[in-house]
């Protein structure tokens, strides 16, 4: 298994919002994750990307026990090994496409200019390549979401998480970035976890657990 997570939990005060839930995936394996809003889907899709530390149970990724470090380890370990796309394509306004996508390759240490050739290549597959030079604010909401795609695939990551990834795109441009999602895992064998509430996209998917209260189920 590329992920193995057991018995995790997690409350924010009184609240406990995972309750002892097991996950795991396979390499180039599809999951979503559904189930109504507050029901914990995020937060389990954070600490599964090591963005938040559980307060109980184990996290293995790629055979790493991710739970155990730290700092600048846990760091590195995520800008290698996890890409992340969210429904609000957080990309930095004052910089083009391209320097988005390469953002990720410089923080790992990549040099300038093989940042810029994967940049390039990327945003080439993603269907972009003609839009490079251009800030957010000149791209459409669909290929905004494309440049955060690239961008979550610069450093070849084992796992893709996405959140909610066309959540905020109308129908046309939704159906395209799925597609993109299945199309990039039959050529990098990724795996990927969305969490979303669009059935077609689920429909989609490998395999779909439903989450309700805290734990799967149902």
């Amino acid at each position: 298994m590329i992920i193995e997570a057991k018995n995790i939990e997690k409350s924010f005060g009184a609240l406990k919002v995972l309750k002892g839930v097991d996950f795991s995936a396979e390499k180039a394996e599809v999951v979503s994750i559904m189930g109504a809003s507050g029901a914990g889907k995020s937060t389990l899709l954070q600490i599964l990307g090591t963005l938040m530390t559980p307060d109980a149970g184990t996290l293995r990724i790629a055979g790493t026990d991710v739970v155990g470090m730290g700092g600048k380890a846990l760091a590195a370990f995520r800008n290698g090994s996890i890409g992340f796309v969210f429904q609000f394509h957080h990309l930095l306004p004052e910089f083009t496409s391209a320097e988005n996508v390469m953002i990720p390759a410089l923080i790992a240490g990549r040099k300038e200019k093989e940042a810029r050739a994967a940049a390039l290549r990327l945003l080439d597959e993603v269907g972009l390549a003609e839009r490079a030079s251009h800030k957010p604010s000149e791209l459409s909401g669909g290929e905004q979401q494309r440049v955060a795609i690239a961008r979550a695939l610069v450093n070849k990551p084992d796992i893709l998480f996405a959140d909610e990834p066309s959540g905020n795109l109308d129908s046309r441009t939704k159906a395209d970035i799925h597609n993109l999602f299945f199309s990039l895992r039959e050529k990098y064998s990724q795996t990927i976890v969305i969490v979303t509430h669009d059935a077609e996209l689920a429909a989609m998917c490998d395999r779909t657990l439903v989450m309700k209260d805290g734990a799967f189920g149902g």
